[in-house]
């Protein structure tokens, strides 16, 4: 079979061109189709599986953090997790932590996108809505000040790769975004694999979250 062209999100922030022998191979990477964020069922998707977050034309130019961005943004404010024993210092969610609340924070409809306002809200235990206080903080600085002066966090760089951008012993690794940690470090918007909740590894035995608990 002849090798075909897919132009693929891998991740966020940047669109590749990845070389894809087969429909098989592309699966078993992970993808969208088939997860919880195909919406190409919903009347109000067109079919479409991309077009709700991405667009190929009049996308949003002041969201740099994803690629052609054609969802609503948030606007909301949010009361963030605090703790005596928390070191790190969480402000506003930001980054890609913002594009993902700006569905599951319950505020902005999914279908708010292309321009238009929508009616179909997250519900159940997807919508975290606005007081993220018992929730894991996101969008703080995760470096190795902060493991050293923390005492029970992987260093990002002198962990098992020893890349500041990855956190974990061992592989597979859990992305930082410019040196935070966002809810894109734990979940993946793209992977439709069998992880409960697109997490990027599975949490059975707490293996997502000692990627960067050193307990």
């Amino acid at each position: 079979m002849r090798p075909r062209l897919h132009w693929m999100l891998i991740g966020a922030p940047a669109l590749v061109l990845a070389l894809s022998l087969s429909p098989t191979e592309q699966t078993a990477r992970g993808e969208i189709r088939g997860s919880e964020h195909d919406f190409s069922s919903q009347g109000w998707a067109s079919g479409e599986i991309c077009l709700p977050c991405h667009t190929p034309h009049n996308a949003d130019q002041s969201v740099t953090q994803a690629p052609l961005w054609n969802h609503a943004v948030t606007t909301a404010s949010f009361t963030v997790y605090s703790s005596p024993t928390l070191q790190a210092t969480v402000a506003q969610p930001g980054g890609s932590s913002k594009l993902c609340l700006s569905c599951h924070d319950g505020t902005v409809a999914i279908d708010s996108f292309g321009g238009t306002t929508g009616t179909t809200m997250v519900t159940g235990a997807a919508n975290v809505g606005t007081d993220l206080s018992n929730d894991h903080p996101v969008s703080f600085t995760y470096d190795a000040t902060l493991a050293a002066s923390d005492g029970r966090l992987v260093d990002p760089a002198a962990d098992g790769d020893t890349n500041p951008d990855t956190v974990g012993m061992s592989s597979p690794y859990v992305p930082l975004f410019a040196g935070k940690l966002e809810c894109a470090s734990c979940h993946d918007p793209h992977n439709g694999t069998s992880i409960e909740g697109l997490l990027r590894v599975s949490n059975a035995g707490s293996g997502l979250c000692l990627k960067c608990h050193d307990l």
